[in-house]
């Protein structure tokens, strides 16, 4: 049984992060969010796959104004992604985002922030202090010598603070590195020096295999050891994958289980039949059901009855057949 360190509970729109609720997965959109058509389609397979936050680059003023049209044509919460411009931040809120993501240290300094600020209170949005390897501050790094995890949490903590020195607590954080054991320790520290909810993550993990395997182990790791409140799986691929990762890795540390589990053998010199072909043909057809279930396609005697046996469907493959 995993037991989280408890954090402070916020909501993204109708989502709750942190405290006893369930450890929420997000995704970002691949698509140009100025194509309201193209992103929304998107967002629409996204939240057919389970996905339960979602969030935007804006890079531009007709970027944020998108948020409008978009937000009406979906049901999960929207989050902005700012990076240097806090007119885009405002913009974004008062065009319906349900939170931002910026780099407070970023945005233009005090008076920027404090318009920023503002704004999140007005319209009741959190925000995401987002640090990542390469946004660290000179002084930091210059004390540090490169982003190591206490570097990235010193850049973090200044980030909270600046915040609350506006009397703005409604925060979640991440602190992301492309290295994975930068990334475990970074949270590690992080999660003993602050109790706001933090969004789990490694930054450029990759492509499909490289990006998988990295994010299962930092993250794994972190939410074995009850660090994290929302995570989202970066990949190099259609975000359609983000989410099936996600899920996977939740249900592989029981935390949370959502559609049919399939288990499949590796194949020897005793199969017999296309188990490759059978088993990816299985998967199609599995992967839009919701109810967990635990589906087993096996190649021949020895692994196939006793693992079919354990499963609520179980195929079991022998002389061609």
């Amino acid at each position: 049984m995993i037991t989280r360190i408890p954090t402070k509970q916020i909501k993204v729109g109708n989502v709750p992060i942190g405290g006893d609720a369930p450890i929420a997965v997000q995704s970002m959109t691949n698509t140009d969010t100025r194509d309201v058509t193209a992103t929304v389609a998107q967002i629409h397979r996204l939240e057919a796959a389970g996905c339960e936050i979602i969030r935007v680059a804006v890079p531009d003023l007709e970027a944020a104004q998108a948020i409008h049209p978009i937000r009406d044509r979906i049901t999960i919460p929207l989050i902005a992604d700012i990076h240097f411009d806090y007119r885009l931040a405002v913009a974004s809120m008062e065009n319906g985002a349900q939170g931002i993501r910026i780099n407070p240290g970023n945005i233009g300094g005090p008076e920027k922030l404090g318009k920023v600020v503002d704004a999140a209170k007005a319209h009741h949005v959190p925000i995401r202090v987002g640090v990542n390897s390469g946004s660290v501050e000179k002084d930091i790094l210059a004390r540090h010598g490169h982003p190591t995890p206490a570097a990235l949490v010193e850049s973090a903590i200044r980030n909270i603070r600046l915040l609350e020195n506006l009397h703005f607590y409604e925060q979640k954080i991440s602190i992301k590195s492309s290295d994975t054991l930068t990334t475990i320790d970074a949270y590690r520290l992080l999660s003993g020096q602050c109790d706001y909810p933090l969004h789990l993550g490694v930054t450029e993990a990759g492509g499909l295999i490289a990006g998988t395997v990295k994010s299962s182990v930092a993250l794994g790791m972190l939410l074995y050891e009850g660090i994290g409140d929302t995570f989202r799986i970066s990949l190099t691929r259609d975000p359609l994958e983000e989410i099936r990762v996600a899920f996977e890795l939740l249900r592989c540390l029981r935390i949370r289980e959502r559609g049919p589990e399939l288990i499949s053998c590796p194949t020897c010199g005793r199969c017999q039949i296309n188990l490759f072909y059978l088993a990816e043909k299985v998967e199609e057809h599995i992967q839009h059901i919701e109810t967990p279930l635990k589906v087993a396609v096996m190649g021949c005697v020895v692994n196939g009855p006793g693992e079919a046996k354990e499963a609520d469907i179980g195929l079991a493959g022998g002389n061609g057949v």
